[in-house]
């Protein structure tokens, strides 16, 4: 035994020295221990992409020697430098990216945040050093932004944060350079006379046969956490913030017309006109205010099309208000307690968020005209609407104890007349070690409804309800995670519990009622001389039940996945699970039959490959079997979606998707459903776009088969021409048109239900 201890440890300590002596150990050792020092330079800097000023050549230089994705920290095929510098106010990064065939760059003129698949170069900066958050600035050779917020804590990466920098690119023969003022204010940070060390990474992705992730740092595959691994540049010792104050004030108008096309209703004309205001407003380096009064809170551009037959559970869309997004991610936790869409039309909201040394902390109030919600079940949810003025409020604290363990308080509200719903709770995340991750929440909700919504989801008599005095219930959460992540192998399991009364109404919490328990893994292969880069096989296996214990679901899962080169990844996989099929109220008191317990099982299969540097295909298929939850029975599903993208030059791109879905039962089509969204956009330049937007929905079902009556025919067919014209992320200009026909058993062809002209201006006074 000792003898095998020896051999044992004398292979590891042969192992160590080899690693020590290799060039890139000690070049890695040398750039992730010593900050780089940016230099203070003053002088005036014209953002052009030409880089002639004489503070560029006293600019600290740093070379992107690692390939880290797909290879394992390779050396890359093309040379990239970095020159920065600061002077108190403005970061300035610039980058020289060398390419041996410039007609290969892939650069197009499109909105912001919308290049991610072209050459791209950025950095990634962590203000307080602390690895929980990071800001990432990313540009193409255009000089088109992409801004987005990085959250260790969620594991989330969004690209819904704006911010007002400056960029520029040019293209010569040389390959392409981009030049960055990064203003300071726009980012929290500590202020002080001293000198300061931030976390960061610079990049490069270069997409040709492989989508190549070049940085100036290694990544070990074995670390779970990317933050973690970044190295850390110094100086801004005399960084100010400054007032960060930004006033901006905002026209709305437009006219609506719509009818009731099965009434046969005249046109009902909506004129309307509005002014708003918001406010931005750095109250210090570390916290920021956003206020908005009458605010226009609807969307300039429609949701992404999504297929709703034969589907239980309400759709999620994502935010795309502004507000709303300026740092969301600040109440962000393992449970999804703030989804903002929520909230339609209010008169004022107000958020303040920041972080002082280990706290941080979020808070937003805003009314709303009514309040709407969704009630969930363990089988399906619902949307209820309360037509009173509500009062929606969300409070966030964590405290970060050490670098490995942080704890949370959520707090969240809505109040409406004899409605209310809060939510309060508890949560922690603990790094364990590099690789394992723990992940806590513990949640209780006390909710009141009024008596005709209690009616309407509760199965009671009218005695009972008359001898309830309140229609109040309160219940409980919570959720465990536990993740394992190295370079070959991950493991995961999950404990989850919902209480049949717990309600997040201010969230996206569709679940009730239901106990669930998860155990997953997956293990990969790695090469970097052949045709495929990384091939995965993952599966999980979960089951849940209600409080009563009696099986809601049961699921076992696999895949199998390859990621090869033109940017391709194909992906098949196996579901079998066994499930209750009877819908039923989502309540605990409802009466609920949940016996019937279907066993479905699917094949998937997923693929997408950038065939040419102006084309993206993507399709997903399904085929199986899938309960008709409307008839409680098994059928037989075909489930087609094909997608793809075509770059047609620099400025035009046209991206369409279709969903196809069909369900048959006892030989014969319960229903055909197709859905096109169509979206053909023009980008003048970095600031002007124009598209036009066209969604068909057409869904045909068989009243033979059905067990209630149906119309056999719905088509929808919604259209809008956009133009937008911004400046900054801030001063803008839309204006645009949009149409909506539907037909059915009743109306024989499309015909225009609603059609609207729209205009909105915002222009933003900045100090």
């Amino acid at each position: 035994m000792p003898n095998y201890f020896f051999c044992l440890r004398a292979k590891h300590l042969l192992s160590i020295l080899i690693l020590l002596s290799t060039p890139l150990f000690a070049q890695s050792l040398q750039i992730a221990g010593k900050p780089h020092d940016i230099p203070n330079l003053s002088g005036q800097i014209e953002i052009d992409g030409v880089l002639t000023e004489s503070q560029w050549q006293q600019a600290q230089r740093i070379e992107l020697n690692f390939v880290t994705r797909p290879s394992e920290n390779t050396t890359p095929p093309i040379k990239t430098e970095v020159l920065t510098f600061e002077d108190g106010d403005t970061l300035y990064v610039a980058f020289k990216a060398s390419d041996p065939n410039p007609a290969d760059i892939r650069a197009h003129y499109r909105d912001r945040d919308n290049v991610w698949h072209d050459d791209i170069v950025g950095i990634v900066l962590d203000t307080f050093n602390d690895r929980r958050l990071a800001y990432e600035f990313f540009v193409n050779p255009h000089g088109v932004q992409i801004d987005a917020i990085q959250n260790e804590m969620t594991g989330d990466e969004s690209d819904s944060w704006d911010a007002i920098w400056q960029s520029a690119g040019i293209i010569d023969e040389q390959g392409y350079q981009v030049e960055i003022a990064i203003p300071l204010r726009i980012m929290n940070f500590v202020e002080s006379s001293e000198q300061k060390t931030w976390a960061a990474e610079f990049l490069r992705f270069y997409p040709r046969q492989d989508r190549l992730r070049i940085s100036n740092l290694p990544q070990d595959r074995n670390n779970a956490c990317y933050l973690c691994q970044i190295g850390e540049i110094s100086g801004f010792k005399d960084a100010k913030q400054g007032r960060n104050l930004a006033i901006i004030p905002s026209l709305v108008s437009g006219k609506n017309r719509s009818r009731d096309l099965t009434d046969e209703t005249s046109w009902q004309d909506a004129n309307i006109t509005e002014l708003g205001l918001d406010l931005k407003w750095g109250i210090s380096p570390e916290v920021s205010l956003q206020a908005t009064l009458n605010p226009d809170f609807s969307q300039v551009e429609a949701d992404s099309a999504q297929l709703s037959i034969n589907n239980t559970f309400a759709l999620f869309f994502d935010e795309k208000r502004p507000f709303f997004l300026e740092n969301a991610d600040y109440f962000s936790t393992n449970f999804d307690l703030v989804y903002t869409r929520n909230i339609n039309a209010p008169d004022y909201g107000t958020k303040v968020t920041g972080r002082i040394n280990e706290h941080t902390f979020g808070l937003f109030v805003a009314n709303d005209e009514q309040a709407t919600f969704l009630v969930p079940g363990n089988l399906s949810s619902s949307v209820a609407q309360i037509d009173e003025k509500s009062t929606n409020m969300a409070l966030r604290y964590r405290y970060d104890i050490s670098d490995d363990l942080s704890i949370g308080w959520t707090n969240t509200l809505r109040d409406a007349g004899d409605y209310h719903n809060y939510v309060y709770g508890f949560d922690t995340k603990y790094q364990l070690s590099p690789q394992d991750t723990i992940r806590v929440q513990l949640l209780k909700s006390d909710t009141a409804y009024p008596v005709d919504l209690y009616k309407d989801f509760v199965d009671m008599s009218e005695a009972a309800l008359r001898l309830k005095k309140e229609q109040s219930f309160s219940d409980t959460a919570y959720r465990i995670n536990y993740n394992h992540d190295e370079r070959n192998w991950d493991a995961k399991a999950m404990l989850q519990s919902l209480g049949a009364d717990f309600r997040t109404d201010l969230g996206f919490g569709q679940l009730a009622d239901h106990q669930q328990k998860l155990i997953g893994g997956g293990y990969n292969w790695y090469s970097e001389n052949t045709w495929w880069n990384k091939i995965r096989f993952n599966g999980d296996w979960d089951i849940s039940h209600n409080d009563a214990g009696e099986l809601l679901e049961q699921e076992t899962e696999m895949y199998l996945g390859i990621q090869a080169q033109r940017q391709s990844y194909l992906k098949v996989g196996y579901l079998e699970r066994k499930r209750v099929g009877l819908r039923h109220k989502p309540s605990k008191l409802a009466i609920s039959n949940n016996t019937t317990l279907f066993n479905e099982r699917f094949v998937t299969l997923y693929g997408e490959v950038r065939p040419a540097s102006q084309l993206y295909l993507e399709l997903f298929i399904k085929l199986g079997e899938e309960v008709d939850f409307d008839n409680n029975r098994l059928g037989r599903l075909t489930q087609i979606e094909p997608s793809v993208a075509w770059n047609m030059g620099q400025h035009l791109e046209v991206n369409l998707t279709h969903y196809y879905k069909k369900l048959e039962v006892q030989n014969q089509a319960l229903f055909t459903a197709n859905l096109s969204d169509l979206r053909i956009t023009y980008q003048f330049d970095q600031r002007q776009f124009l598209r036009f937007i066209a969604i068909y929905s057409d869904i045909e079902r068989n009243p033979d088969v059905y067990t209630f009556a149906v119309d056999k025919t719905s088509r929808d067919l919604g259209t809008q021409l956009l133009y937008s014209y911004k400046v900054n992320p801030l001063t803008k200009f839309f204006v645009g048109y949009s149409n909506v026909a539907q037909q059915n058993d009743v109306i024989s062809t499309l015909t225009t239900a609603e059609h609207s002209v729209f205009m909105k201006f915002s222009y933003a006074w900045l100090n």
